[in-house]
């Protein structure tokens, strides 16, 4: 199994100082670098500051002249946001200037909020229709002389430009959640980045489970990686008390997935402490069990569960509302006592 990091900028209160928030980011990413984690994540939001990301190729060209071996992935690109030309141009234009360490991830997007300004109109479903397009749009571009013709992309021949530096292109990741979804991954040649949420080990195996099955029908196995939020420390208090956090973090993650709550200066009005004591279905206590929080052993024991099930890759989730010293001490721990039990 190979380790990796994601990170986002994460902004919940207006003292919080988005340049502090963008050197903790460096900072988390050289500490994977060095540790010998294999990439770095790092998505696209937009106008909401609890995930600070307008265009992470920015951010991965900053980090290729500050990391030496660390791959740079978008995790992810939010497919709708895009035109094919531009995406694959600039991608290509990335691959280029990082040496050949780009992955690029690519998503149908999740937040409604999002939707509303970015493309008004856009809904879950036609987003995944423009990234049904986008994917072998992009692979077709790359190649060069594509002609797309779809519902939602259409422009006569025309090749990226620039081409990427990886042979083929970089290594393209699918989000995906249900059947349908690995699906179309694994038919295009695409690994696949699952992210379980509440469910805990169910929907861990749930997940490979609809991988293996696609896998299975299309006679064909690509990558898979698995997106979790992770805490490492031998101390009981400092388990829970990143469990609180995280249950906060998952909390505000619910209020702006639904997009019912009011927002000023990209934040979004604050949770009571009842409101999140009382969420219908983030529990705190599932926190805890569910996400990847304990000593070093308890986690290398469900890591190994994960190896065993057959996921290539552990994305480990820094954002979490904890200070930075306390992300990059837990990242440590991580790189330091969980890693070199898998070498």
């Amino acid at each position: 199994m190979k380790f990796s990091l994601f990170a986002h900028m994460e902004r919940v209160d207006e003292q919080q100082k988005q340049q502090d928030l963008y050197d903790e980011f460096i900072s988390l990413c050289k500490i994977a670098d060095e540790g010998g984690m294999c990439t770095v994540w790092t998505g696209e939001h937009h106008g909401m500051d609890f995930t600070i990301a307008p265009n992470p190729f920015l951010n991965l060209i900053d980090l290729a002249h500050q990391t030496k071996n660390v791959r740079l992935g978008t995790g992810t690109v939010v497919a709708p946001y895009w035109h094919p030309i531009k995406l694959a141009g600039e991608a290509a234009m990335t691959d280029i200037i990082t040496g050949g360490r780009l992955d690029l991830g690519i998503a149908r997007g999740a937040y409604s909020f999002e939707y509303e300004r970015m493309v008004p109109g856009m809904d879950a479903w036609g987003a995944g229709e423009c990234l049904r397009e986008m994917v072998p749009a992009i692979k077709g571009l790359w190649k060069g002389d594509h002609t797309q013709e779809g519902k939602h992309y259409n422009f006569p021949k025309t090749t990226s430009s620039p081409k990427p530096l990886t042979e083929d292109g970089p290594p393209i990741w699918v989000a995906a959640r249900d059947i349908n979804s690995h699906e179309f991954a694994i038919s295009n040649g695409c690994n696949v980045q699952v992210t379980p949420l509440w469910q805990g080990l169910e929907e861990v195996e749930a997940l490979i489970s609809k991988y293996n099955e696609a896998c299975e029908k299309h006679d064909k196995r690509t990558k898979i990686m698995i997106l979790q939020h992770a805490f490492v420390s031998d101390n009981p208090t400092e388990l829970d008390q990143a469990a609180r956090k995280l249950h906060e973090f998952y909390c505000y993650f619910g209020a702006w997935f639904k997009n019912e709550r009011p927002i000023s200066q990209g934040l979004i009005q604050p949770l009571s402490q009842k409101e999140i004591d009382e969420h219908p279905f983030y529990k705190r206590e599932a926190i805890r069990n569910d996400l990847m929080i304990g000593t070093p052993q308890q986690i290398i024991d469900r890591l190994k569960h994960y190896e065993d099930l057959g996921y290539d890759e552990f994305a480990y989730w820094s954002d979490s509302g904890m200070t930075r010293q306390e992300k990059e001490t837990s990242l440590r721990r991580f790189i330091d006592e969980v890693m070199p039990a898998f070498n």
